[in-house]
């Protein structure tokens, strides 16, 4: 990392944790360059680059500003309930009917559960594979079926020693996409009708999962900000037959919330505790926004309890569908389940990944990608701020491609979704995260495209229809 972009990330984190507040003046040239031992030009090239990010702007003979989220920046959800809920699983329906909406190329798509492909080295990832596929030997087209190319296997481990993770390349079990993955975590510790303990909300294709392997959940409650409440997951672990836990500690998909270090450390202790497996949910794992990567709950792990499931879907390669699972003491268990149904994910898509990572600038692109998110997030709570009701109340997660709107108790956000839908807008509303159906006054909009005046024109239009509940 160039000297000037690390002084831009150190000056981002201070945006982001309020110590440099909306409006407020950065340091000038001149005293960043003598406070921080760096040139002018240094910080000119980093104040560039916070202004391409969004965080920033220029006033003529002023200097630099933190830009205005807004004359009045919406607050953040506050969290609800302290209890734990017990429930079947029976929202498929209804979050079939918000995924269709998302087919027609020309609604705005905050319903969307991915970033914009335009984010995405997709022609040089092609010529990875064009190259890998010349140089593969012809046994390994059908010798790395099983265990998964042995490039890509040990480039993902390499990943996890900068999370702090010391693994072994034999405890991965690649998959097709995380989704399977976290489905042959679940299968390898539960029966029907075990009881798992999710996050409430959670993500719906966690709901679906349930649903389909006919198990109960019990909904714990998580902070908007902080995750999961250990208190009450530890007060249904004493009361109720839990079989597993299924969470994300990082950048929990819908809220955004990330559980600090310390806390991930409690959760493992917990889980260590009843001897519970959890099967950690990662997908977002490499989109923080700053300079460190957060450790997962894996990096506590000492029995081989975590399963930690990730994808290169949010982050590289959407559609090549390449996930994996470090499975701790269950890997053989998963790998054999794989072995019963799918077998292998694509041998070309994974040679073409496990190309790029070596060759084809991964962090790079990660860098660039995370700026884009942060800016496409200013831009989404500004712009939120400008057009929806005051009392609106909206998460600020340190990374991912999601906001969590909070509005009055009387949106009803299956209707505002209808209407929005007949607008040409998408969004996903709040009670596809729940198997309570719970949430009913919330929503999840996605900002991982590019801003342009028609997400400005949709959010116009959201906020006219918020206005009229």
């Amino acid at each position: 990392m160039k000297r000037y972009e690390k002084f831009a990330d150190e000056i981002a984190a201070l945006i982001r944790s309020g110590v440099l507040a909306p409006g407020e003046k950065v340091p000038s040239v001149r005293h960043a360059s003598r406070t921080y031992g760096i040139s002018p030009s240094t910080v000119f090239e980093a104040y560039y680059l916070l202004e391409s990010r969004g965080l920033i702007s220029a006033r003529p003979r002023s200097g630099y500003f933190v830009r205005d989220q807004a004359q009045r920046p919406l607050h953040e959800p506050q969290q609800r309930s302290r209890e734990a809920q017990t429930s079947e699983v029976d929202v498929s329906e209804l979050v079939f009917s918000v995924l269709a909406s998302l087919k027609d190329p020309h609604t705005v798509p905050f319903g969307s559960a991915f970033p914009s492909p335009a984010l995405f080295p997709l022609p040089r990832l092609a010529r990875c594979m064009s190259k890998s596929l010349r140089a593969m030997p012809a046994h390994a087209v059908i010798a790395d079926m099983t265990e998964g190319n042995p490039d890509l296997r040990r480039q993902i481990a390499l990943r996890y020693l900068s999370s702090g993770v010391l693994l072994a390349p034999p405890e991965l079990v690649i998959s097709n996409g995380a989704m399977e993955a976290l489905n042959l975590c679940l299968q390898c510790v539960t029966q029907p009708d075990d009881l798992v303990a999710i996050e409430g909300p959670a993500f719906y294709a966690t709901l679906q999962v349930l649903e389909r392997l006919k198990l109960k959940a019990v909904e714990i409650p998580v902070h908007p900000r902080e995750g999961i409440d250990l208190e009450a997951l530890a007060n249904s672990l004493a009361q109720l037959p839990i079989k597993a836990c299924w969470l994300m500690s990082h950048l929990q998909n819908p809220l955004g919330a990330s559980m600090s270090e310390a806390k991930k450390r409690d959760l493992y202790a917990l889980l260590e505790q009843h001897q519970l497996p959890l099967i950690e949910d990662d997908v977002y794992a490499e989109l923080y926004f700053g300079n460190q990567p957060p450790k997962p709950v894996k990096s506590f792990d000492r029995a081989g309890l975590v399963m930690h499931c990730g994808s290169f879907s949010k982050c590289l390669a959407p559609g090549y569908r390449v996930g994996w699972v470090a499975g701790g003491r269950y890997a053989e268990q998963i790998r054999r389940l794989k072995l019963m149904t799918t077998i292998s994910p694509s041998v070309p898509a994974q040679a073409a990944i496990a190309e790029y990572l070596q060759h084809g600038g991964y962090d790079r692109h990660l860098r660039s990608l995370r700026h884009a998110l942060e800016s496409q997030q200013a831009s989404m709570l500004a712009s939120a701020a400008r057009h929806f009701p005051a009392d609106t109340r909206v998460t600020r997660p340190a990374g991912g491609y999601f906001l969590w709107f909070e509005f009055a108790p009387q949106v009803d956000s299956l209707l505002l979704f209808k209407q929005a839908l007949a607008e040409g807008i998408s969004l996903a509303p709040g009670p596809i995260f729940s198997a309570t159906r719970g949430f009913g006054h919330c929503a999840r909009l996605n900002y991982g495209h590019p801003w342009d005046a028609a997400n400005e024109a949709a959010m116009a239009v959201l906020g006219r229809l918020l206005a009229a509940f």
